[in-house]
């Protein structure tokens, strides 16, 4: 049985291994990144602590293996990440000036987020304030959970007020884009290297 639930405290730790085992295009990443923890501080941990109540996971009898995680008001989120989360993993991880972007290892463009996020402009989070990030390991994949997540993710953040979402995804996860395309989100324009999907709810 596979079920679908409100996020706890206690799958912290499971949000952190799902990121990791899609974080690289949709796939495993443990290769890629020196410190494991990385990809999950960035997209995964975060909306745990701070957004908790925006947050669902699904479940199975081999544990939790994945997850639905946003925020309904993302400037808001924005500025309680500069205020509740950055702070410390800025103190933890150095920023790597002086590297060029190109020269750097995937760990040290992690870290360069960390020090110098790029919030959503307002052209994309004015008209659709809520954000989500969904991932799901290869056994969830392929049975519909994805689109029965978004539409009672959606559902979720109406409830707090969010009059449209938005998400952001790879170039290089083309399984991704194909989904959310067959969805049926509408792609924004937001300029080269990223790949903008919104809808009004």
């Amino acid at each position: 049985m596979v079920e679908v639930r409100a996020y706890r405290a206690d799958d912290l730790d499971a949000l952190y291994r799902i990121c990791l085992l899609t974080g690289w295009s949709g796939q495993d990443a443990t290769a890629y990144y020196e410190d494991p923890e990385l990809v999950g501080h960035i997209h995964a941990g975060p909306y745990g602590v701070l957004r908790p109540e925006c947050a669902l996971v699904v479940e199975d009898a081999e544990g939790v293996g994945g997850y639905i995680i946003g925020a309904a008001d993302t400037p808001a989120f924005d500025a309680d990440l500069e205020a509740r989360w950055w702070p410390a993993l800025r103190a933890q991880y150095a920023d790597p000036v002086g590297v060029r972007y190109r020269d750097m290892t995937p760990d040290q463009r992690l870290c360069r987020q960390i020090h110098h996020p790029q919030p959503m402009p307002a052209t994309v989070t004015d008209p659709y304030p809520a954000h989500l990030h969904i991932d799901l390991l290869p056994r969830f994949q392929g049975q519909g959970l994805g689109k029965r997540l978004i539409d009672q993710w959606c559902a979720l953040v109406r409830g707090f007020g969010a009059r449209g979402m938005h998400l952001g995804v790879g170039e290089a996860n083309e399984r991704a884009v194909r989904f959310y395309e067959a969805y049926g989100l509408t792609r924004l324009d937001v300029g080269p290297g990223a790949i903008v999907f919104a809808t009004a709810l």
